[in-house]
C-alpha cells in the first residue's frame, strides 16, 4: 500500500460514524488498502461495489447522458450511508466509504472524500 493511500484512508476514519474505507480497483474489484473498524465485510463490499461502478457507467451510456464521469455515488441505507468517488487522475479506481448515519453531515464527508482522492498520487 502506498504511504498516499495510508494518509488518504487515515483522513477518512476520521469522519464522524466511520465504519470502513477501501481503494478499489472498479475493473478487477480488487482492494489496493483498506481500513475497517469493528466486523464489516470489506472485501466483500469493495467487490460489489465495482459492479454498482459498472451499471451506472452503463446506463449512463445507454441514455446518451454524454456525460462519462461520476463525481461519487451515494447509497443511503436505513442506519449506513455508502459513498463511492472514482479517481479523477484514474476513474476506473475508486474510494469507497461506509458510515453510520447518526449524526453524519453529508456535505463534510463529500468534501473529506474529496481532499482524501487528492492525496493519493499514484496507483
Amino acid at each position: 500500500m502506498s504511504s498516499s493511500m495510508t494518509e488518504a484512508l487515515s483522513m477518512l476514519t476520521g469522519i464522524q460514524g466511520f465504519i470502513a474505507a477501501a481503494v478499489v480497483d472498479s475493473e478487477s474489484g480488487m482492494m489496493f488498502a483498506s481500513e475497517v473498524r469493528g466486523n464489516f465485510a470489506i472485501e466483500m463490499a469493495a467487490a460489489a461495489n465495482t459492479e454498482v461502478v459498472k451499471a451506472k457507467l452503463q446506463a449512463m451510456k445507454g441514455i446518451g447522458l454524454g456525460d462519462d464521469y461520476i463525481e461519487d455515488i451515494l447509497i443511503t441505507l436505513g442506519t449506513q450511508y455508502h459513498l463511492i468517488r472514482p479517481l479523477k487522475m484514474n476513474p476506473s479506481i475508486f474510494i469507497y466509504l461506509a458510515v453510520s448515519n447518526s449524526g453524519a453531515n453529508l456535505g463534510m464527508i463529500r468534501v473529506t472524500m474529496k481532499k482524501a482522492e487528492g492525496l493519493i498520487k499514484s496507483i
